[in-house]
């Protein structure tokens, strides 16, 4: 049977709403025919038409091997694990999240050589716009840390630039469940166009998340216009069951999501994923005390990095965890999203 393209993809996922936006059908397109618009609630890719299998009858596929709506969707809590611990980065990082673990562990790496570049996302400290980004330096690592993953951005696009481009062999890709998924369909995948994706990428962290937000939509629709607040005086943006915002002057702004729908991505409906259950490391504020970062430890990958970043003096590690809080979160958004 002839694998499928980008337009099964496009009337099976794109026109159903079902799109993630994680971008690894843009990165993996040998193509490069598939690209995001820039705007407001973009709810999936665009071709510019041209297709090698579709048009050519060349065999590909990859777009459609990669998408992370294709399948079932997990339907796990925590998923499979070695250990649950609390951590904390020990040296400072400025804007960190939670307890700053996963700068922690991924700087350990780049420095001791463990990888050589993260496809991470970023964004502009003063209007708080997202974009993915590389980086191959912890200290400019460091620097970029913070509460980013709240916003949509297709950061998987930016596999193809570390990949094909750079020729980067050991990339850590940080992302939220989608962008996990998309991943785990890259690492399992026989498409020959997909193995050198799969070979170049060592370590998958999972980031916990409910849903993700339009930029303009959140920034411009919701806080700027009914609660009269400007990107440069948020600090770092939460969601815990619902959006917290701490602002500049150290004061909490509280959000019912119930408010924020229309902020939300259309795809993010679909997923049933709180913890990334098929990275190799993850990682959230939930079910941790205030100031660390829980880590489900998954496999051998997430464990070595979490050691080497321990015996190196960049994090600390300790017990205390709520699994019953990650759990009813988790039980919450599998119920809630199960079945669309």
């Amino acid at each position: 049977m002839a694998a499928k393209s980008y337009l099964d993809l496009k009337s099976e996922v794109w026109d159903t709403g079902r799109c993630s936006g994680c971008g690894a059908c843009v990165a993996v397109c040998p193509a490069d025919a598939l690209f995001f618009d820039e705007g407001e609630m973009i709810t999936s890719p665009r071709s510019n038409g041209y297709c090698k299998q579709a048009t050519d009858s060349v065999s590909c596929g990859a777009c459609y091997a990669v998408c992370p709506r294709i399948g079932d969707q997990p339907s796990e809590t925590l998923g499979n694990y070695l250990e649950i611990v609390s951590a904390k980065a020990v040296f400072d990082v400025p804007r960190k999240q939670s307890g700053g673990a996963v700068t922690a562990i991924l700087a350990n790496a780049l420095d001791e050589g463990l990888i050589d570049a993260v496809v991470t996302v970023t964004e502009d400290h003063w209007t708080l716009r997202p974009s993915s980004v590389v980086i191959t330096k912890s200290e400019v690592l460091v620097q970029q840390a913070g509460s980013r993953y709240s916003w949509w951005v297709p950061l998987l696009a930016a596999l193809k630039y570390a990949i094909v481009e750079k020729k980067f062999r050991k990339i850590a890709v940080v992302g939220v469940p989608c962008a996990v998924q998309a991943v785990d369909h890259i690492r399992k995948s026989d498409n020959d166009l997909l193995i050198p994706y799969a070979k170049a990428i060592r370590l998958v962290v999972g980031l916990f998340c409910t849903e993700t937000f339009d930029y303009t939509a959140l920034i411009q629709g919701k806080l700027k216009a009914h609660y009269k607040l400007e990107p440069h005086e948020i600090r770092k943006l939460d969601v815990k069951g619902k959006l917290e915002i701490l602002k500049q002057d150290g004061t909490i702004t509280i959000v019912p999501l119930s408010e924020l729908e229309t902020c939300i991505r259309k795809g993010c409906h679909f997923c049933t994923d709180l913890t990334a259950v098929q990275s190799d490391l993850s990682a959230g504020a939930i079910g941790s005390p205030a100031g660390s970062t829980t880590l489900i430890v998954r496999n051998e990958t997430g464990k070595g990095m979490v050691d080497s970043a321990v015996q190196h003096h960049k994090l600390t590690t300790g017990a205390g965890i709520d699994l019953a809080a990650i759990e009813k979160l988790a039980s919450s958004k599998i119920k809630k999203n199960s079945g669309r």
